[in-house]
């Protein structure tokens, strides 16, 4: 890997449900991501992944999303919260990979109808983010009452989360950049 190269960092939006509020979310952070220069990214839907359900280990696999998790400096997943807890196709997808995350960053855009902005699915989010490798930043987005903060055409209505997110997303890519030096200059002993 180049060293100079643009990071790569995909974005992965966690739930397949109608009506779902995470992906103004999601297109959100595409769109604020895409302002910045040196960077890469798409979007992974769960809804549009197709992973079998039949087998197990490397078997259930999907090529693209192994090959882009294999390549990405960072992850950033947008997560709802659903009972207290994270989608089960979000974690069925974060679970069909390992050695790609290895050593890379991960940050958390939660996601809630309620007020407390995913704050649940991001606390029940990170031991299974630790287990598979991933490198949690210290800041997540929280977006509360999520039905508020975009109107019907999917537009951001609160301004504030332009700030939030820079801040998020300045963490993100430090670590992002810290994690790619290591992977390529530093050696596990």
């Amino acid at each position: 890997m180049d060293p100079a190269a643009p990071l790569y960092i995909p974005v992965v939006l966690g739930t397949p449900r109608k009506g779902r509020m995470s992906e103004h979310v999601a297109r959100f952070v595409i769109e604020e991501i895409g302002k910045r220069p040196g960077i890469d990214t798409e979007l992974f839907d769960v809804a549009r992944l197709a992973f079998p359900v039949d087998d197990a280990g490397e078997a259930l696999k999907s090529p693209s999303f192994s090959a882009a998790m294999a390549r990405a400096d960072a992850l950033i997943l947008v997560a709802p919260e659903y009972n207290h807890g994270y989608p089960g196709p979000l974690k069925h997808a974060l679970d069909t990979n390992l050695k790609e995350y290895i050593h890379k960053a991960v940050g958390i855009c939660g996601v809630s109808a309620g007020p407390f902005g995913g704050a649940r699915v991001i606390e029940n989010l990170l031991p299974v983010l630790r287990e598979l490798g991933l490198v949690t930043i210290f800041w997540d987005v929280n977006f509360s009452s999520v039905r508020d903060q975009f109107d019907a055409s999917g537009r951001l209505l609160e301004a504030a989360y332009v700030r939030r997110f820079d801040k998020f997303f300045r963490e993100l890519l430090w670590m992002a950049r810290v994690l790619r030096h290591g992977r390529l200059h530093v050696a596990l002993e």
